[in-house]
């Protein structure tokens, strides 16, 4: 008896989701695969430069057990996987159709590849009991699989050469783009493994790499990039805390791997405090920190930048939040303090959204009456000031002294106004003892605000805890370079200084 053969090249099974971005250009390869048993391995084509699809294809000679009624198959299944029977391979369905010798149709399931249908030395007790029975018979079953099978890296796994023990995995997605930041002994295969990437993840249209580093050649952190693979369109749509951002990848900076430290630092803030966003990019701290009623004015020198961060203060509804600035870094700080102090008044009413029956009840005296809506009243002092400018922003320190130079009979010990809170973003060495790195962003503070700020200014420390000093280490760059978020509040010696 021979089993009818059944190919899988048409159906195209689920594929794991793509791998989350990575922390690093440092850390973009991760190890082979090595999971799958052999005869389940793509081929291997190290000579392959352009993508031949048709190229991997494989049968498989298995056996199969041939269920005769189909009110057994589930308690077959479930004594055949107790004794390690039924094959066990990632992705595949080892219940198959099969025809009967009477032309019917009847269900079969793959079993482990090393038991053999005319070798009952292969064959289990299990196997054994259910043949005599009569239940089940066993034959021969060709699996075909294909290049839809396999994942990315088990594919490009079999094209690239054996001296390289790793693959490159170092991407991220923005919108339904692709970006690689491949390494030079990658640079021969990379049309391959952008076409093995956009095959293998559905939401992906477009593939780039990028060719040069981030702010090489244009003020504004956008970087040199080629087209690897699929439409040349990098208007993308993002979606980041619950906010929709659109634009032009090629025109404005984004990274995703900071989504949770934009979460983490909007997470410090309080409704109605009064934000002032230096850098704001596209926004991915103003919005998503308007949308929990806090002010934000939100500041970037890119015009495409303030144009789609325009765009997602009104599609995100929270322009009664967020006001969008187009200006120089240095101006915006220098000139903020004075501009909030001088503004009118801005106080937000959040009106209750109830529906028609319910307003009727409310009215008719059936049901309670809602309590006032909630409101917000924008401050006339600054409570943080965000400078996500990792590379620079530092430097953008010199604009603080001063800032509110004549009006210290406006904050404590005079009132109970603070001053604001700095959050300054930067990179420093990824040193073994990381108390080295905060000294050098200690010092490098200090020098642009000129006032000295030690690692002994935090709460609890030693030093002088008004300044509330604290650096979070965000993320790794490279084996020398890390980012940080330096917070600290600006010393009354600084934000009243005569300039």
């Amino acid at each position: 008896m021979r089993l009818e053969r059944r190919s899988t090249a048409n159906r195209k099974p689920p594929q794991p989701p793509l791998p989350p971005p990575m922390e690093s250009k440092y850390n973009e390869r991760k190890p082979i695969p090595r999971e799958l048993p052999e005869m389940f391995r793509p081929p291997i084509n190290r000579a392959m430069r352009t993508l031949d699809r048709s190229f991997f294809r494989r049968s498989v000679p298995l056996s199969a057990a041939r269920i005769f009624k189909a009110s057994d198959i589930s308690k077959i299944r479930k004594e055949l996987t107790k004794s390690n029977d039924v094959l066990s391979v990632p992705r595949l369905n080892a219940i198959r159709q099969v025809e009967g010798q009477d032309g019917s149709s009847l269900k079969a399931l793959l079993l482990r590849e090393d038991l053999k249908a005319d070798d009952k030395s292969t064959w289990s007790p299990t196997i054994k009991e259910l043949v005599e029975k009569g239940t089940v018979d066993l034959g021969p079953y060709d699996l075909t699989l294909d290049y839809d099978y396999w994942t990315y890296p088990e594919i490009i796994h079999s094209i690239l050469p054996e001296d390289m023990d790793e693959i490159p995995q170092g991407f991220t997605q923005v919108g339904h783009v692709l970006h690689l930041n491949l390494r030079a002994n990658y640079l021969p295969y990379k049309n391959l493994i952008a076409e093995i990437l956009l095959d293998k993840n559905p939401t992906i249209r477009t593939v780039i790499n990028k060719t040069e580093d981030v702010g090489s050649h244009s003020q504004f952190r956008t970087f040199p990039f080629e087209l690897l693979a699929g439409e040349n369109d990098l208007n993308v749509i993002q979606h980041e805390q619950d906010c929709e951002f659109r634009f032009d990848y090629a025109r404005v900076y984004w990274n995703s791997r900071l989504e949770t430290e934009h979460r983490r630092l909007v997470e410090k803030f309080r409704p109605s405090e009064m934000v002032c966003d230096v850098m704001a990019g596209v926004g991915p701290f103003a919005v998503p920190a308007g949308r929990k009623k806090i002010f934000v004015w939100a500041n970037d020198l890119n015009p495409h930048g303030y144009e789609v961060m325009q765009d997602a203060v009104q599609r995100n509804k929270v322009a009664d939040f967020v006001t969008p600035f187009n200006e120089d870094g240095r101006d915006f700080v220098r000139a903020s303090g004075r501009r909030l102090l001088e503004a009118e008044p801005v106080t937000v009413t959040m009106h209750h959204k109830i529906r028609r029956d319910k307003k009727r009840k409310i009215e008719a005296g059936e049901e309670e009456q809602l309590p006032p809506p909630p409101t917000y009243t924008r401050p006339s002092f600054v409570d943080h000031y965000v400078m996500n400018l990792p590379a620079d922003a530092i430097e953008f320190l010199d604009a603080f002294p001063g800032v509110y130079s004549g009006k210290d009979a406006l904050f404590a010990p005079h009132t109970e106004q603070k001053l604001p809170m700095v959050h300054v973003y930067c990179f420093s060495g990824n040193s073994d003892n990381e108390v080295d790195d905060h000294i050098d962003i200690c010092q490098r503070i200090s020098e642009r605000i000129g006032y000295k700020i030690t690692v002994d200014d935090c709460v609890g420390g030693s030093g002088d805890q008004e300044v509330e000093l604290a650096i979070h280490n965000v993320r790794l760059v490279s084996p020398k370079k890390q980012m940080f978020c330096a917070s600290f509040r600006l010393p009354r010696e600084v934000a009243f200084r005569k300039v």
